[in-house]
């Protein structure tokens, strides 16, 4: 159980990071056509955070509610488990907050 929670923290955290690192590695010149495509792009990443980070919530509740129910020896192990996933969340909402402020830039600067 404990391996498993560790692997889907560690695919939360490698998987927030390639998609940061993709979205901020690409970042180029744009022209005033692509601007209208980099905006549906922000919407995409938006959205695709939004799913990242209600994924984790449920994962971080489920890993809470197993703490509760259960009478393991470990528990101190889990709750560093779930300090970490709520790190990742939170970085995950600040990223998600950047994005929503950055399209509504986009939005009132046609």
């Amino acid at each position: 159980m404990r391996s498993s929670i560790i692997a889907l923290i560690a695919v939360f955290v490698v998987g927030s990071t390639v998609i940061s690192l993709g979205f901020l590695t690409n970042q180029q010149y744009l022209d005033v056509p692509e601007i209208s495509n980099q905006y549906e792009k922000l919407e995409n990443y938006k959205t695709e955070l939004e799913k990242i980070n209600q994924y984790n919530q449920e994962v971080l509740k489920n890993l809470e509610e197993k703490i509760r129910n259960s009478d393991d020896v470990n528990i101190n192990k889990l709750n560093e488990e779930i300090k970490v996933l709520k790190k990742v969340i939170d970085e995950n909402k600040a990223e998600l907050e950047q994005v929503i402020t950055k399209l509504s830039q986009m939005k009132s600067d046609p």
